[in-house]
Order: structure tokens, then sequence, then C-alpha cells
């Protein structure tokens, strides 16, 4: 208990490092969920205001996740907000506006009920893998629909995994979040071990001074279908739960040597549907 704080804004405890006020957050309504799991400097707030529910992402306050200066995460935050702008689309949570506010700066977005395929929510992760494989191929669709658009908007997928997948059972709607980190291209790994999930990540996301494009994109995409429909690192056909066909192309896609996967998630696509009618 010495190394964070716990405080409540309407009855709901969340861990701080130290003290910071946020009665501010009274001005967007009542909170009614508060997410301070998050390692990248953000906290996270579920907001009703009369009928309407709003996610508060705020950075600027002393998370206890969060190992690095409060205004680092301030710069974050503030440079994400472009990206959401730019890639607008029917699966990607719809971001509303952001404003400085109490020496931080919050990012609106509308709220969804969504259950998280992230392990960090186990509860709603073991929802989420209860959909059927009928159901779970729509959502793998619409997360490669997606992606197929953020590379035509000129960016590319970096830090997605398995907690920026959502599922809303009751409008049977897929939705995308936490795509702070995407990020236009070209784009060179300038760090090494980039951010993310290693479950998700290709080799060049390891690799000081490699491309990160649209081919790393392909991997990403190949790792999300053996998460959805495989053994997730295990990628053995044993775990795998649809046909040969799908699994060849999946399993493309996730070589290591980017040559010799698919060479765009459009080539991806077709390959997949082409091996989902075969299927079906």
């Amino acid at each position: 208990m010495e190394d964070f704080c716990v405080q409540y804004l309407n009855n709901i405890p969340y861990k701080l490092k130290s003290p910071f006020d946020f009665s501010f957050m009274e001005q967007y309504g009542e909170v009614f969920k508060i997410y301070d799991d998050q390692d990248s400097g953000n906290i996270c707030f579920g907001v009703k205001n009369g009928d309407k529910k709003y996610f508060i992402k705020f950075a600027g306050a002393p998370t206890e996740q969060y190992s690095g200066k409060p205004e680092d995460a301030i710069a974050r935050l503030k440079s994400a907000v472009p990206i959401y702008q730019d890639l607008a689309h029917p699966n990607l949570i719809r971001f509303i506006k952001a404003e400085e506010v109490e020496n931080g700066f919050a990012a609106i977005f509308e709220w969804t009920d969504g259950e998280c395929m992230g392990r960090m929510y186990p509860m709603s992760r073991e929802r989420f893998l209860q959909m059927p494989d009928s159901t779970r191929i729509e959502v793998f669709k619409d997360i490669l629909a997606f992606h197929i658009h953020v590379i035509k908007q000129g960016y590319v997928a970096i830090d997605f995994y398995d907690g920026s997948i959502l599922y809303d059972f009751g409008t049977k709607k897929t939705l995308i979040c936490d795509i702070d980190l995407y990020a236009k291209m070209p784009y060179i790994n300038t760090i090494g071990r980039m951010w993310g999930s290693s479950r998700f990540m290709s080799p060049e996301e390891f690799t000081l001074g490699a491309d990160i494009d649209e081919i790393t994109n392909v991997y990403l995409i190949g790792a999300v279908a053996f998460a959805l429909f495989g053994g997730e690192t295990d990628r053995s056909a044993e775990k795998w739960r649809l046909g040969d066909e799908l699994y060849k192309v999946a399993l493309k896609a996730v070589d290591d040597n980017r040559n010799k996967r698919q060479q765009s998630l459009s080539e991806f696509e077709r390959e997949w549907n082409k091996a989902c009618l075969n299927k079906l």
C-alpha cells in the first residue's frame, strides 16, 4: 500500500501514485466506471450525462502503472487526436472532442457497451471467447476492413492487440479502440523492441532500423486470426478451429520472413475470402 494511494469518485475506488484532484470530472457528468491500470499514463472514465454516455481518456495524473512523466503522457494523448480524426471509421470508437483541463488533457469518445477481448478483463474476455465461430469470422472481417482503411489513409497500425478489440452484443457490432500509437508511413523502427504485446508483433517490430509497413500489418492480422481461431501463439494445425485452407492463409501471414507473407492486406483479404467460400 506504500506505493500508491486510493481515491474515490462516486464511491468508485481507483489507484494513483500520489493524490490528484479529479473533482473537475463533474463537468462531464456522473462517473460510473474507472480504468486505472493502464501503463500508458492515461486514466479512463465512463461518464453518464442524461441519456448520453462517454468514455474519457485523461493524461496528466500520476497513474499507478505508469513509470514516465505526466507531461509525456499528455503529449502522446494530444498527438493521438489527429489519428482518431484521420482514421474515423464505422468500426472505430467515435471521437467527439479533446481539451486541456486541470493541468492535463482529456480526449472524449462515445461510450460503447462492448465486451473486450483483452486478457486484462477476464470476465469480458470469457464472454467474448464464447462467441460462435460464425460471429468471430464477422469480427475478424471487420478488423481486417478497418486496417485496410488504415493503410489507404497512409497509416500503419502499431500496438494493436486483443485489448483493442470490442464486440457489442446488443448492436452486434465490432468496435476498435486504443489506436493512439498508429503512425503515418513511411515508418522506421528507431527503438528496437517497439510498443505492444509480443503475441501480435512481427520480427521487424523487434529489429532496430526495420521498415514498419503494410507487410508488418499482414503479420498482425495473421496473429489476430490465430488469437480468434487458433491457439494464439501456438500456431499448430491441431489448435486451429476452422478449415485447412483458412489455416494456410493465416500461417502464411505470420511467416517470420516478410517476403513470404501476403504482400498487402488486400491480398490477404482475397485469399481469406476465397478460403472462406471453400469452407462454407
